[in-house]
């Protein structure tokens, strides 16, 4: 167990951007939050001036194509969350309301340093409830090609073991096994850029991706060769980025979870799928709060939640 009560922001902070795929310009504000309130945001700039709340959980993911997107295009939606998502697990935020009026998240510079800057910038404080935690009991794990993503128990602190492997001289294999916490987070994780590959663009473009990538916000590789001019932040800077993804959207889970998580050739629809698997069967996860006492079945069943976005949507 870490931090013993609930945190959120010490005030209000405010973003602004464009989205890497939609190339939409987008406003954040992320205000301070209730406790056991989660993350939560709030998409405004719908027609007719509407707004939605779609709570950051896992059952809320309608899309994980290249990115991780929550609620539904036909009601409402906010894409690209995983960025934003892995800082706020990473920091250990556990509360706070994430107003967006546009349809995906700013990309930034690629990486998550942005949004640790601006937090650090306010700051946190605690609240007065307990954190809870989701142990996990038993391994789960999900296979798809030559690839898997699995969660297994552990006594204390939550691992990520990450491993890609591609067919490209300038990644090739890479493996990073972090200790998650807000020091190895901001020092190991957080700059770590999202990449792609030149011969990908024409693709994505005609699909609707990549609309708003750069060599300002995207490490991009032809062939063997990586095309930013400032070159690599980390010499294993691809599994870094792949680590950070997989922190955001385990962090769907909806609290910080106790055990390791272990990927080969995984990514987004994996890392939410090993949560869906976690979820479906009440015997491989416990829900626990910093003074390891179990939770009322109730609030155990806070995992598999129906969506918040829209009540209409089954």
């Amino acid at each position: 167990m870490t931090a013993a009560k609930q945190t959120t922001l010490r005030e209000r902070v405010v973003l602004s951007g464009a989205g890497v795929h939609s190339n939409s310009p987008v406003r954040l504000v992320l205000h301070p939050s209730e406790a056991n309130s989660g993350v939560t945001f709030l998409r405004t700039g719908l027609p007719g001036g509407r707004e939605r709340l779609i709570q950051a959980n896992w059952s809320n993911v309608s899309m994980t194509e290249l990115c991780t997107v929550l609620g539904t295009q036909d009601d409402a939606s906010v894409s690209t969350v995983e960025h934003l998502l892995a800082t706020f697990s990473g920091l250990g935020i556990d509360n706070v309301t994430v107003e967006i009026d546009g349809p995906e998240v700013p990309i930034m510079d690629g990486s998550a340093g942005a949004f640790v800057e601006a937090i650090d910038s306010v700051g946190l404080v605690s609240l007065s409830a307990p954190r809870r935690f989701i142990k996990i009991l038993k391994p789960v794990r999900i296979e798809h090609g030559r690839g898997f993503s699995e969660l297994r128990p552990a006594d204390r602190g939550f691992r990520l073991e990450v491993e890609i492997d591609f067919n490209s001289g300038a990644i090739g294999r890479q493996k990073k096994v972090v200790d998650l916490d807000a020091q190895v987070f901001r020092k190991d994780l957080a700059r770590a850029r999202t990449f792609g590959f030149l011969s990908d663009v024409e693709r994505l473009w005609k699909a609707g991706f990549a609309l708003g990538a750069s060599l300002e916000n995207t490490v991009a590789l032809d062939g063997e060769r990586v095309l930013n001019p400032e070159g690599l932040r980390f010499n294993d800077e691809f599994v870094r980025h792949k680590t950070l993804d997989a922190v955001g959207d385990l962090a769907l889970a909806g609290a910080p979870l106790i055990g390791t998580y272990r990927s080969y050739c995984g990514g987004h629809k994996m890392n939410v799928k090993v949560l869906e698997a976690l979820f479906a069967d009440r015997t491989a996860f416990q829900i626990l709060d910093s003074h390891r006492r179990e939770a009322s079945r109730a609030e155990a069943a806070f995992g598999n939640m129906a969506p918040a976005f829209s009540p209409e949507v089954n």
